[in-house]
């Protein structure tokens, strides 16, 4: 993307994107810089006179500090004091069904940010193992909430008489970046989709919620985003590292930021009846740029597009999202400045993250990460899906649903085009059985279902049956999805798919870990009973991209059009 300064500075590219702490965003300096002169609440110092390198790092005027209240800073030279230093303009674009987050400027913007506990469920589920090369998947969970809890968010979501309800999660989005940030994957699940809540406790009231049956929207009101996360992780078995979540006011503000985002409809579309439902979204067939209430519209669209349902509504946001991230990539304006900062305003002050992401830094350097994947390597769905008996709700697609996050937890993208290595010839094992060395670790914590005990002593009691008698377990729980064998050092491989072979269990098992010190078996929660592992449906094979019911869209697909539902058309 192009670099660009202050005022003062020319513009540059550069060819490799600095961190934060390259810029001189270090957490270290908001201590006791203060507030910088332009931020809200700032006020002079005793005499009108504002300190050289006064943390803008810019200006125009003479040395001697001179400055008007509410004016920019003059320049100085500041020798001695610490600066924050604004100079990159790297915009990190993240869209949750209603918004996103595009992160640059400097200190104020934290006061901005509303923070919440990451997590508010039970389990042990820990994160993934880092590859040979270090490097672990990044997962972040986006929510749009319906809360009405201002005056603006009544005027734009309605409904009056549910301003003092709790807020809904009605836009759910997991977007997974790859360990080598090739390629980006996001699912959407419907909000209707009913799922078990797990145990959950709000972190203000210390009020516990019971684990319950219900859709998965409802779980925001179990104590807030924290408790959505942990529905998640324990529906598709991925650990989760972050969120963020904004609601309607904030789509609205992040929208006018960016200046428009371009969609599409195969036909005119009016969302509203007699019977009041709809958006309120009104377009005439063809491609429109959406800001402002009409982007809110288009995202909160239901009836109108497709068949009336949600899924309609998730595949119209999957497309806003990928417009979004393409208008980002490509328009030169906001490169500017002053662009910049409106959209970071807007940003900061329409998200709550969680208490992993409390600073700009980090959502800078988060950003990087996200703005480092090629837009056609970013594949949408929707997880496979199928309705309840009754049809009130949808349930997860036996077996595709499964495949669909067993991809993510597998780190293996979803457009199917993570490259082949063609397959070299298994490494025989080096090390005597009787010396091998196994640590085998209950993996089956699951909040929800509880774990199975002694899994790891049946485990390790077939392992010696087999002849590896240095094999030992670990009291340590952990929650897993799948039963995991990971060994440190090339050399080590023969030995541990000759240990997984031994035990039935399938070479993708096998893995390669950074940070591991030894060889450890996690019996995950695919093996919760018996001493060998369980034959799989599917043989045993991996899939290698996501099926036809998850809806994929590529990020670079322009052509892409909402159906528009006859019975909304005019």
């Amino acid at each position: 993307m192009r670099q660009s300064s202050v005022r003062g500075d020319r513009s540059r590219r550069r060819r490799r994107q600095p961190d934060a702490q390259e810029l001189g965003w270090d957490d270290s300096l908001y201590e006791d810089t203060g507030l910088p002169p332009d931020a809200p609440g700032w006020t002079p110092p005793e005499g009108g006179a504002v300190p050289a390198g006064d943390g803008a790092g810019n200006g125009d005027g003479p040395d001697d500090g001179a400055h008007r209240k509410g004016g920019r800073p003059r320049k100085g030279k500041g020798k001695g004091r610490k600066v924050l230093r604004w100079t990159a303009l790297t915009v990190a674009v993240v869209i949750v069904g209603a918004a996103g987050a595009g992160y640059w400027y400097y200190e104020h913007l934290n006061a901005n940010l509303r923070k919440a506990p990451r997590s508010l469920g039970g389990g042990g589920l820990k994160k993934p193992e880092p590859n040979a090369f270090g490097q672990t998947p990044l997962n972040i969970l986006l929510l749009g909430s319906d809360g009405r809890n201002s005056k603006k968010d009544i005027e734009l979501g309605g409904a009056r008489q549910d301003a003092d309800r709790k807020p809904l999660a009605d836009v759910e989005m997991l977007l997974h970046v790859s360990a080598d940030r090739s390629n980006m994957s996001v699912i959407s699940i419907p909000r209707d989709t009913r799922v078990t809540i797990p145990q959950c406790t709000d972190p203000k009231t210390h009020e516990v919620y019971k684990q319950t049956t219900a859709a998965i929207n409802q779980s925001l009101q179990h104590g807030g985003p924290g408790c959505t996360l942990a529905t998640w992780q324990e529906l598709t078995g991925v650990y989760i590292d972050h969120f963020m979540m904004v609601d309607f006011s904030g789509v609205v503000d992040m929208a006018d930021a960016i200046g428009g985002v371009p969609v599409c409809v195969d036909g005119n579309v009016y969302s509203h009846d007699s019977k009041g439902h709809g958006s309120g979204l009104k377009l005439t067939k063809g491609t429109h740029s959406v800001q402002g209430v009409q982007a809110l519209q288009w995202l909160r669209t239901r009836y109108g597009f497709e068949d009336n349902s949600d899924i309609g509504r998730t595949k119209a946001q999957h497309m806003y999202m990928n417009s979004m991230v393409r208008q980002l990539k490509a328009n030169a304006k906001l490169t500017n400045p002053g662009e910049l900062r409106d959209l970071a305003e807007a940003a900061t002050k329409a998200l709550t993250v969680d208490d992993g992401l409390n600073t700009v830094t980090k959502l800078y350097d988060l950003g990087g990460d996200l703005n480092r994947v090629p837009t056609k390597r970013i594949t949408m769905v929707t997880m496979p899906w199928v309705y309840s008996p009754g049809g009130e709700y949808v349930l997860p697609k036996p077996g595709d649903a499964e495949q669909t996050f067993a991809l993510l937890r597998s780190d293996t993208a979803l457009d199917g085009k993570d490259r082949k290595k063609k397959p070299a010839a298994d490494p025989k094992a080096s090390t005597p059985k009787g010396q091998l060395e196994v640590v085998v670790q209950n993996g089956t914590n699951s909040t929800v279902s509880g774990p199975a005990s002694g899994r790891a002593k049946v485990v390790q009691q077939q392992l010696a049956n087999l002849g590896y008698g240095a094999a030992s377990t670990t009291s340590v729980l952990t929650s897993q999805a799948d039963t995991t064998l990971t060994y440190h050092g090339a050399d080590r491989r023969g030995d541990a798919l000759a240990v997984a072979k031994a035990l039935g269990l399938p070479k993708s098992a096998v893995r390669e870990s950074s940070s591991a010190t030894g060889m450890q078996l996690v019996v995950g929660n695919d093996w919760r009973s018996g001493a060998t592992y369980p034959k799989q449906q599917d043989g045993g094979k991996s899939a290698d991209k996501a099926p036809e019911s998850a809806d994929a869209l590529n990020g670079e697909d322009t052509k892409a059009c909402m159906k528009v539902n006859p019975q909304y058309t005019f």
